[in-house]
């Protein structure tokens, strides 16, 4: 299907499109929240092996992400490569989200195994569901600029949809349960795991695509089996990055610098190897890996989920020990994600007019520069936090908004300059790096918090740990924020750029007849 470069979606369309982020988000904002305090509280399992059980399954996710991407980049079928997955894959989530929080009575080394299966089950879901639907953003417009406006309302629809578990889960556990959480949590399910099945046969019904690749992909088997040689230049190296941050020590730093120099030297091997010599698999990942603004974007993309996920991360201990109100940090989840439905809707229209490098540039100073002024917030300056803190957010929103649509245009670049398109594996990846983002700044809490010597249970350590509590709302993700500046100065994709490489993929698919 032949399309023009200024290609504009429906608001029918958009909205539809938004209605599956606010599917996922009832799991990765909402149910993955409260999984936690599920593990400990309900179902009996000790912290410790639940922090275990979250830490083993996030470092799966490198492997899953991207082979759902390439997966998806080689499915056909009469509705397109993505749009199917989303609807195939959202009963299968559904049911993982209700036996998630369903505590069986059993012996607790069978809970621990229960609770293995099914959060497995839940994140291979998400995964199935999710990788697809991001990659739906890059074929469902050729417009780099009407990407903006659909990635808006995208985290729209997910910040609502973390407004609607987040808020109001609490609540359906008590009133469902009548005291009995267990009951409480597994009816709650039902209604959003019903209200998830809903949402994404909208975003299947309402959405299409549009934009199709120049060039064929290989076998789906040959593919797996090759991937499943290359991968281990991908995960490794993030594993010993993990294992340095966790653990912080002369042999993890030593292990981190072997990987990496190992990895540099097969890595550059294989790009130099003739392109005759090798398969569709590794011509994708030569294409990812040598794509620089991709990779600056994937700086961008975690540097922006160590500055949000800090700050989210560290609310629930400000507000309960430093502002002594445990119950303000809820109404303060719920006045940040009311802020950022506001800036997501308005993030693409704004990117549209000032160009997405100079609308991140300006996010990045205003949130940043917003989010230290809270260092100076006394415990009783309520109202002084909540607008500061809203106003931070505000900026802050953008920044997904921008990322998403960003990944979109590195598939472009990809595609104006090797002929090729793999969507599915630039979104696959671009999504990981966020999920890592977010797992290192929760750990950077944990660790700054730990550095002051902060023992729950202690009411003494909590006392001494509050100063730590304050840097973490204030300069230390502001420091993540500043950084990322730097990489967005020399991002090479402005808007004249991306006007130039529209039009000669347009011509490119006319000609070819797509």
């Amino acid at each position: 299907m032949s399309t023009t470069p200024n290609h504009k979606l429906s608001f029918f369309e958009k909205s539809g499109y938004a209605m599956g982020d606010a599917a996922a988000n009832l799991v990765w904002r909402g149910a993955l929240a409260y999984l936690a305090v599920f593990y400990t509280d309900t179902l009996g399992i000790s912290a410790a092996a639940a922090a275990a059980l979250l830490l083993v399954v996030r470092l799966s996710d490198g492997v899953t992400d991207i082979v759902m991407g390439m997966v998806a980049d080689r499915t056909k079928s009469r509705h397109g490569k993505f749009r199917p997955w989303i609807l195939w894959s959202a009963p299968v989530l559904g049911l993982f989200m209700i036996l998630a929080f369903t505590a069986p009575n059993v012996s607790t080394e069978m809970k621990l195994v229960w609770a293995y299966f099914t959060y497995i089950g839940l994140t291979l879901a998400y995964t199935v569901n999710n990788v697809p639907y991001s990659a739906l953003m890059g074929v469902m417009t050729p417009s780099h600029a009407e990407r903006s406006v659909l990635s808006g309302y995208r985290f729209a629809g997910a910040f609502l949809g973390g407004v609607l578990v987040m808020g109001f889960t609490p609540d359906m556990v008590q009133y469902f349960g009548q005291g009995d959480d267990a009951r409480g949590y597994q009816y709650t399910m039902y209604v959003f795991a019903a209200l998830l099945i809903g949402l994404c046969m909208i975003t299947f019904f309402s959405t299409r695509e549009r934009v199709q690749s120049l060039a064929s992909q290989g076998s789906l088997r040959k593919e797996l089996k090759d991937l499943a040689f290359n991968l281990p230049f991908i995960i490794v190296p993030l594993l010993s990055v993990s294992l340095f941050f966790y653990y912080r020590n002369v042999y993890t730093g030593l292990f981190f610098v072997l990987v990496i120099a190992v990895t540099w030297y097969a890595v550059d091997k294989l790009i130099k190897k003739p392109e005759s010599d090798t398969t569709p698999s590794q011509r994708d990942l030569i294409d990812l890996i040598t794509n620089k603004p991709w990779l600056m974007i994937l700086g961008l993309g975690f540097l922006t989920m160590m500055f949000n996920g800090i700050k989210y991360g560290v609310v629930a201990y400000y507000f309960s020990h430093y502002v002594g109100d445990v119950t303000l940090a809820g109404r303060y989840f719920i006045v940040l994600l009311i802020v950022s439905i506001i800036a997501a809707l308005v993030a693409g229209y704004l990117a549209r007019l000032l160009g997405k490098r100079t609308l991140f540039i300006i996010s990045l100073v205003a949130s940043g520069a917003l989010t230290s002024l809270l260092a100076f917030a006394g415990p009783d300056d309520i109202l002084y936090v909540f607008i500061i803190g809203g106003a931070a957010e505000f900026f802050a929103a953008f920044m997904p908004v921008l990322i998403f649509s960003m990944l979109g245009d590195a598939a472009d670049y990809s595609e104006w300059k090797h002929g090729r398109r793999a969507t599915g594996l630039f979104y696959s990846a671009g999504t990981f790096i966020q999920k890592t983002g977010g797992g290192f700044a929760g750990a950077l809490v944990l660790i700054v918090l730990g550095a002051y010597g902060y023992v729950g249970t202690d009411p003494e350590t909590i006392a001494a740990a509050t100063q730590g509590m304050i840097h973490l709302m204030s300069w230390i993700p502001a420091l993540f924020a500043f950084g990322a500046i730097a990489l967005l100065l020399v991002y090479p994709l402005h808007a004249e750029r991306m006007n130039e490489i529209e039009a000669d993929l347009q011509v490119r698919r006319e000609k070819a007849g797509l």
